[in-house]
């Protein structure tokens, strides 16, 4: 048949010409929805048998999937538009009204505020522990207890958690472990190996990488994802093809980011240790870290501690502001695992969200800096940082 202008020019370029195959890089799919031949192929694609809409599967999105699940060790992905719905798509996929979920108390603030402000909603009760002490945490435990929830280096202090004692206490008691790695990545600690039932990422930090990215991913069992997916599904939160694309570009270099931003840290820490500035250097490669010992038994040292610091000068904010003002190099970042060394500072980052009390009890003293280390030369890090201490005194 001939059509009119209007309607041919709308199905003109949408058949690739010659032939493809073997690309070098993954083509991107931006396709909301896939033509069906007939009924029968709509069942067959509804039940997973192909692509037919992006909301339900992604190519992508699966790429960057199985590239994951490869890294943790775990047999599913899903990939998530951002780290906090993938936090919120397991709580509420996984627990109902009258469940009992233990936390970390130090984890991070906007997982705290779900936890406070959406789950009793809910009906699920919370008790925040610490889960540096495995005692406590087994004294939490409830007859409804049903996931126990931490992070392995938490921030800004870079507490580390004894992952395989809290995983044998979830064991004896048939709670599922709930893991957010961010800090860790899998190159230096991988959670389903060590006993968790799922591990959660912020994609958005270090397997973006470069601070274009937002995302986030939960790794688990097939069956454990098959019973958080159909939530995953009317919670909308699926992460859009160019970005899963962008981040499994990122995925191939993150190996050699990781390792480099972790050695930068242990170089960093020990440089900020010797200064009479800080009064204080949280970086669990320093022997002063209370976690030292544990966290050399746990990390895998060829990649080192994590790429997260933070130390803390005299609880004075304009002496504070007057460091961060002088340093050249380092910028003021509200976010962390970039390619490039960012600072920020913690208690200003939930001063809107916390009481004075409330900061002060989660250990954001006002002198406190965190820093999130990058892939520069360490040396010129390193003089920024002593160049904007020494500025502090004149």
């Amino acid at each position: 048949m001939s059509y009119r202008l209007d309607t041919e020019v709308l199905y003109q370029g949408t058949t690739p010409q010659g032939i493809i195959r073997n690309p070098e890089t993954p083509a991107i799919y931006p396709a909301s929805a896939y033509i069906l031949d007939d009924m029968e192929d709509y069942l067959f694609a509804d039940k997973g048998g192909r692509y037919y809409y992006n909301r339900s599967a992604n190519p992508n999105r699966d790429e960057l999937g199985a590239a994951i699940s490869f890294l943790e060790k775990g047999e599913k992905t899903l990939i998530c538009s951002s780290g906090m719905a993938a936090i919120s798509t397991v709580l509420l996929s996984l627990l109902k009204g009258g469940d009992h979920v233990v936390m970390s108390k130090n984890i991070y603030g906007e997982t705290i505020e779900i936890a406070e402000w959406m789950l009793p909603g809910f009906g699920i009760e919370v008790s925040f522990v610490d889960f540096t002490d495995p005692g406590e945490v087994k004294k939490a435990i409830r007859k409804n207890t049903k996931m126990l929830y931490t992070e392995i280096i938490a921030n800004p202090l870079t507490l580390v958690t004894d992952l395989e004692a809290i995983t044998s206490i979830g064991r004896e008691n048939n709670l599922l472990t709930v893991v957010d790695s961010t800090f860790t990545t899998p190159f230096v600690y991988r959670p389903l190996e060590n006993g968790a039932d799922i591990v959660l990422h912020s994609m958005t930090k270090y397997f973006g990488g470069h601070s274009d990215i937002t995302g986030g991913c939960v790794t688990a069992s097939a069956e454990l994802i098959d019973r958080i997916y159909p939530k995953y599904l009317l919670l909308g939160c699926c992460l859009d093809p160019v970005s899963s694309w962008m981040t499994l570009r990122s995925v191939k270099t993150m190996s050699m980011r990781v390792r480099t931003q972790n050695q930068n840290a242990i170089r960093i820490a020990r440089a900020l240790a010797d200064d009479p500035h800080v009064k204080e250097v949280y970086h669990p490669s320093l022997p002063t870290h209370p976690h030292h010992e544990l966290a050399s038994r746990m990390f895998d040292l060829d990649y080192g501690y994590g790429a997260m610091l933070s130390f803390r000068l005299e609880d004075d904010l304009d002496k504070v502001a007057k460091f961060m003002k002088n340093l050249k190099l380092i910028c003021y970042l509200g976010t962390l695992g970039g390619i490039r060394t960012t600072f920020t500072h913690p208690r200003c980052a939930f001063a809107n969200n916390f009481s004075d009390e409330d900061l002060d009890r989660m250990g954001l003293a006002k002198g406190l800096v965190r820093i999130s280390v990058g892939a520069e030369d360490s040396r010129d890090l390193i003089e920024d940082l002593l160049q904007a201490l020494a500025a502090m005194d004149d």
